[in-house]
């Protein structure tokens, strides 16, 4: 029997570039086409990008919506394309449309729509209640979206029960670190359950605090991989499966044989895309209904080297935080309309990293780095700072912000008077640092990144207008310990794989060994230390993993051993930091959970963090 040559699209879309998006698409296609495949499967709301949000409210964006897919079922007729896109028949579905004969012959609406974390689907989106398997060379393929696969018993698994062979299912899955690994062998089940194959195409790119890391995966009715996408690139995957081979596991294994409900058969459309039958499922665009052949914009095809026939490999835990990060940062500033950025370089860890990311993300040549010394920074920062900005390849300037903090001093003499210096004083230098960076984006036409990283965030320890005064925080959610990390993953990678990641900056120790040992300091008052105020960063990033990502509260974590008065002085700066946490630039969500879509707490209340 003939094989079924599968290509998986994982593109990256930019949420309401609907003529942008559908042009890329349009591009895949003919390149599968080229490729021989006979089924091309895009990500879930490829044709809007996700998460569109509220333009799912505008009808204007609806109508273009439709008119898009319309168009993208004429470019290869003789092709199925399964894609994800906005579809209302009545109401706002997030469905899987099939193109087939120059038509929408088919549509599935996700029946499971998530709305936890960083979901809120119900808020746009009624839920669907049919099934959907279509016929198409040998094959009985069952459609599904993102989450309606991550449930043993959900649709995907209906589909299976009712007959398909091939399940395919479409998603826009956000990454946080260990999640494709676990992905990937929730899949694997599901595929040797369901004695089916198993083809999953996810999204790519960022978009705002969300990654989307790709990785499309095709597993065999036994749970071997078949095929694997790189992550966080764009990649056009090609698979050839054999029918065959789910006839053997399916009279191998006797659980198919067991009795399966009625409704199952009942809830599932089927549509044979080689000899239809009317009336099944309506389609929409046929060929007779006037639509003039669709025009795209000028889109280049996916190159030779994006055409994937063998099995991409894993990459290790930094370098794919790394890389999850590079990528939401050149995404967020390329989709929102600039090409340059600005970075304030104190000579410390954060600073160097955040600089690292964007030479990565951007390209040397489109960094800015500024050092910005007071009469209470140390000498080495500076070095530290222009050595970094030298190993990089990135401009750099020094700003000296003593001028601007004396004369903000001599503005507030006679207010303060009577009153002695505190941390009023330090903040001040950190807001003229802001005040003068803005202005040099501002010139530039460029985007402050700034650099604050989790452990900072999650207690406050940052000043509000000054430090957090930015358009993006790539380190975000990058906590203090994982900094480290990521900084001597960076200066030890060796150039072919900083190449095969696609990352713009030189090889080499780019981070200067000094800022990898010196005592961290914001370098505010003479001798100042993080740790004067802070708990040592490893004891403190392990009680806000506890706390922020699993849940835990005082006693739970007192319960396991840790010191209830640092656990009890940490929560209650978490619980007071609120304010100061929802004023911040958006950063790329790399953990479970986020300042961010997934945390969502009062400003005003009395908690602490205590609970």
């Amino acid at each position: 029997m003939q094989c079924l040559r599968l290509a998986l699209c994982q593109i990256n879309p930019t949420v309401g570039d609907i003529s942008g998006n559908t042009a890329r698409m349009a591009a895949f296609i003919r390149a599968a086409a080229r490729a021989g495949a006979q089924v091309a499967v895009f990500p879930e709301m490829a044709v809007s990008g996700y998460p569109p949000e509220d333009l799912l409210l505008s009808p204007h964006f609806l109508d273009a919506a439709r008119a898009a897919y319309l168009s993208l079922a004429r470019v290869e007729p003789d092709m199925t394309v399964i894609f994800g896109a906005p579809a209302c028949p009545h109401d706002v579905a997030n469905a899987a449309l099939v193109a087939h004969g120059g038509r929408i012959a088919a549509a599935y609406h996700k029946r499971l729509l998530p709305n936890y974390g960083v979901f809120d689907e119900h808020r746009y989106f009624r839920a669907g209640d049919r099934n959907l398997i279509l016929g198409r060379a040998g094959f009985h393929i069952g459609v599904s979206v993102c989450e309606d696969i991550w449930y043993p018993d959900g649709p995907a698994a209906m589909e299976a029960a009712a007959g398909a062979t091939l399940l395919v299912n479409i998603s826009a899955s956000p990454y946080h670190l260990g999640k494709g690994a676990a992905r990937e062998r929730m899949l694997a089940v599901r595929a040797a359950d369901s004695r089916a194959y198993v083809a999953y195409c996810n999204l790519v790119g960022g978009q705002d605090e969300l990654v989307f890391d790709g990785r499309a995966l095709v597993f065999s009715p036994s749970g071997e991989t078949v095929a694997r996408g790189a992550a966080f690139r764009e990649e056009l995957i090609l698979a050839d499966l054999d029918p065959s081979e789910v006839r053997r596991a399916r009279l191998a294994d006797p659980r198919d044989r067991l009795e399966v409900s009625r409704a199952v058969f009942e809830d599932t459309d089927r549509v044979d895309l080689e000899t239809p039958a009317p009336g099944v499922v309506k389609g929409e665009g046929a060929p007779d209904d006037g639509l003039e052949t669709p025009v795209f914009p000028e889109c280049p095809e996916p190159s030779a080297a994006m055409i994937r026939t063998a099995i991409a490999g894993v990459v290790s835990p930094p370098a794919e935080v790394y890389a999850a990060l590079v990528l939401g940062l050149g995404d967020y500033v390329r989709k929102s309309g600039f090409s340059r950025v600005v970075i304030g370089l104190s000579g410390g860890i954060d600073s160097s990293l955040t600089a690292a990311l964007a030479a990565d993300a951007l390209g040397p040549g489109q960094v800015l780095g500024v050092a910005m010394p007071t009469r209470y920074s140390s000498a080495h920062s500076l070095e530290d700072a222009r050595e970094l900005a030298a190993n990089l390849g990135i401009s750099f300037q020094v700003v000296s912000v003593d001028g601007v903090f004396q004369a903000f001093l001599d503005a507030l003499a006679e207010p303060f008077a009577g009153r002695k210096p505190d941390v009023t004083e330090e903040n001040l230098q950190s807001r003229a640092r802001g005040t003068l960076l803005m202005a040099l984006a501002n010139k530039f036409i460029s985007l402050v990144i700034t650099t604050g990283n989790k452990s900072e965030t999650a207690v406050g320890y940052s000043t509000l207008y000054g430090d957090t005064a930015g358009g993006f925080a790539v380190i975000k959610d990058v906590p203090k310990t994982l900094v480290y990390t990521l900084s001597g993953w960076r200066n030890a990678a060796a150039a072919s794989e900083l190449a095969g990641l696609g990352f713009s900056g030189p090889a080499g120790a780019v981070i200067p060994g000094r800022v990898l040992t010196k005592p961290p300091s914001a370098e505010l008052r003479p001798g100042q230390l993080d740790a004067d105020s802070l708990p040592p960063y490893d004891v403190l990033d392990a009680i806000l993993a506890d706390h922020v990502e699993r849940g835990l509260g005082l006693e739970d974590m007192a319960a396991r051993g840790r010191d209830p008065e640092t656990v009890r002085r940490v929560l209650r700066m978490v619980g007071r930091s609120e304010y100061k946490r929802r004023q911040s630039p958006p950063g790329v969500k790399i953990t479970p959970r986020a300042f961010g879509k997934d945390w969502r707490l009062p400003l005003a209340g009395r908690t602490d963090g205590l609970s």
